[in-house]
């Protein structure tokens, strides 16, 4: 009898010494589509140079816990939404589909954070049947309401894209974050200020070696960040003071990931093609 409950007395501290560990993260990159031809920085950048060009990928991000977490940050896009022509997509693969490169199933995700709600990044919403979804209150507000009144700002918005997330919402896998510097699950806290959308967010993530900073849209692409020059947004300043919050947050700038930028994919260790480990 001793013995057994020595076994069970060992077994409860070790469950509770594991629960008490920080919760450790791998951040990989995973890309589900390009562009045809480079852009010219000019169209990416406020004041950004038109003659040079930057090759652009459309990416999510896979966020894998120690706590059995998997967890993406954006969903991307299928690939016949009227908003990718313009684009003139190519290597496209469905977001759910490229997980098969790292063993995962779509019914595998956990939790999805949207960094705001653009077609090439909220489109793939439905994809993934069992996550949860984590968006920022007054982005989801406006999406879903002024957006799309008279004088609403609703560029880069998809009808189908506000049924999606209101069905997910409706099913009770919607939850709402309320503002800024907030830790929405064990070492992942949600940041704003950029105005890329009404409010739109980002990610910090603790990986047990350091930070990684997801910027999604909030940062373009590198020349935004090295030249602390404003992307897409309401708020330039925000955009600026938001690039130099995150310069903050880690130990080495290389751990700021942009949205859009191919040459990330030059930066980091490669697990397969179209997939990368930031690390």
């Amino acid at each position: 009898m001793k013995k057994i409950n020595l076994i069970l007395v060992t077994a409860l501290l070790a469950s509770l010494m594991a629960s008490s560990q920080p919760v450790k993260y791998e951040v990989y990159a995973l890309r589900f589509a390009s562009t045809a031809h480079a852009w010219p920085i000019a169209e990416w950048a406020v004041n950004g140079p038109v003659k040079d060009s930057v090759n652009i990928n459309f990416m999510i991000w896979l966020i894998k816990g120690s706590n059995g977490k998997n967890i993406l940050l954006d969903a991307g896009f299928i690939n016949d939404i009227q908003d990718a022509k313009e684009f003139d997509i190519i290597n496209f693969i469905r977001p759910d589909s490229v997980l098969r490169k790292i063993n995962l199933r779509p019914e595998d995700i956990t939790d999805i954070i949207l960094s705001h709600p653009h077609w090439d990044h909220i489109d793939g919403i439905d994809l993934f049947p069992n996550a949860r979804v984590w968006m920022q209150t007054a982005d989801f507000n406006y999406f879903i309401g002024a957006a799309w009144q008279k004088d609403g700002r609703r560029g880069g918005f998809n009808k189908r894209d506000v049924h999606k997330l209101i069905d997910i919402n409706m099913a009770g896998r919607l939850n709402f974050v309320n503002g800024d510097n907030i830790e929405i699950i064990p070492g992942i806290r949600v940041y704003t200020g950029s105005r890329h959308t009404f409010n739109s967010q980002y990610a910090r993530v603790a990986t047990g070696s350091g930070d990684v900073v997801l910027a999604s849209d909030n940062i373009w692409i590198y020349y935004n960040l090295d030249h602390l020059a404003p992307g897409g947004t309401s708020d330039t300043t925000g955009y600026i003071n938001q690039m130099k919050r995150m310069k903050t947050m880690v130990s080495d700038v290389k751990y700021i990931i942009p949205g859009h930028d191919a040459a990330l994919f030059s930066k980091f260790p490669v697990i397969t093609e179209g997939v990368i480990k930031i690390k």
